[in-house]
């Protein structure tokens, strides 16, 4: 597991002529992306030493050493940025990286499974788990919040729901 991947970023784009990058993080303080050099891509195959340059809206103004003109920067658009588990800091007992809830099973609080977790999202109001329902094509969206979502147990593989009135 100490080998397993977690996304914390990704590579919006050029930033100006001189190779700079936009970056956006998904880390729970943002700057925290820097310190988990060296970051790599999905597949493992290129590293990147990320330096932040300034904080701009919606990310950072970064260099990566090997990045010196706006083409190669453009090229690098839609990266996604990985960082071994054993390189990020351990979280509380209620806390959960969005890698290890997908793919869960969800059960009503009957104990009726309602599908699995097929992506986690936060749109800034809160995280929203989208359960991918049992035997159908059908997904639905449940705020991931304790009211709806009392136990997530993650050695079971599976979370509790107890879906808002008309929900599913």
């Amino acid at each position: 597991m100490s080998d397993e991947k977690i996304c914390v970023g990704a590579i919006a784009g050029a930033y100006g002529v001189r190779g700079e990058l936009r970056i956006k993080s998904f880390c729970a303080t943002a700057e925290d992306i820097e310190t988990y050099a060296p970051l790599t891509s999905e597949d493992g195959q290129r590293n990147f030493h990320l330096a932040l340059v300034r904080p701009i809206k919606g990310g950072f103004v970064a260099r990566i050493a090997e990045v010196t003109t706006k083409e190669e920067a453009d090229a690098l658009k839609g990266v996604q940025l990985f960082a071994l588990r054993d390189q990020l800091p351990s979280l509380p007992d209620d806390e959960y990286y969005y890698t290890d809830l997908i793919g869960l099973q969800v059960l009503d609080t009957g104990g009726e499974l309602l599908g699995s977790v097929k992506t986690v999202a936060d749109h800034g109001a809160g995280d929203i788990l989208e359960v991918q329902r049992v035997g159908s094509s059908e997904t639905v969206l449940l705020p991931f919040t304790l009211a709806v979502i009392p136990t997530v147990d993650l050695r079971a593989g599976k979370i509790i729901a107890d879906p808002p009135e008309g929900a599913l």
